[in-house]
């Protein structure tokens, strides 16, 4: 009881500060800019190479038929077991692989489905790895610097950083599956937020290369 006679309520005080820290100080981590950097590139590389592509007209190749004929015969495979490894933190660029299958006519729904369901998969090998293997294999993956940001992150935000990381596709989440396997969090929460951004990810994506795959000739 302190001098005064008056309670206090440390918890209160905590996250009355907690929630004075400006979210943009994340940003200010160099890894979270280069990811945001790499992703600003990718995406400008990706529109150019989308207007060369038009210029082109090679949509109308045999060589972009044949392309069609086999992403829409085996797309859907290969999105599942990409986007489980891109989950576990394999540089597969998950997104830009929706998109190109979207854009050559894989059906949406299943397109989503699939690639949903595989990424949550992919977070969720994370999460169980970091759960048995603990700190060891955490610092082996991640490294002990980000390791560190990254529990600093969650102590400010939680699960409100893990569902930013998930909206972006550029930004990886994967980190902070193994983080969230290492403190045993909540698998419930892991799990629906794991698959709900990345539905609403993949969702975007899917309309976004039909849309390019009618403006190049290819759909």
């Amino acid at each position: 009881m302190p001098k005064n006679g008056k309670k206090t309520f440390p918890c209160l005080h905590v996250t009355t500060e907690k929630g004075r820290e400006k979210f943009s100080s994340a940003l200010r981590i160099s890894w979270i800019k280069s990811s945001i950097f790499l992703g600003i590139i990718l995406l400008a590389i990706g529109l150019t190479a989308l207007l060369i592509l038009k210029i082109l007209n090679v949509g109308s190749t045999q060589l972009f038929i044949d392309a069609k004929a086999f992403v829409k015969e085996y797309g859907l495979i290969g999105i599942f077991f990409a986007t489980i490894l891109a989950g576990t933190i394999v540089p597969l660029g998950s997104p830009a692989l929706v998109v190109a299958a979207a854009s050559f006519g894989v059906q949406p729904i299943p397109l989503i489905l699939v690639a949903t369901v595989g990424f949550t998969i992919g977070m969720t090998i994370n999460y169980g790895l970091a759960c048995s293997l603990g700190r060891p294999y955490v610092m082996k993956k991640v490294g002990a610097a980000k390791l560190e940001e990254i529990s600093v992150l969650w102590g400010k935000w939680g699960w409100i950083i893990y569902t930013v990381f998930g909206f972006v596709p550029f930004l990886p989440v994967e980190l902070l599956s193994l983080f969230c396997g290492l403190i045993k969090a909540r698998i419930d929460i892991f799990l629906v937020l794991s698959f709900t951004p990345r539905l609403v990810v993949f969702t975007i994506l899917t309309y976004f290369g039909g849309q390019i795959g009618g403006w190049i000739g290819i759909v």
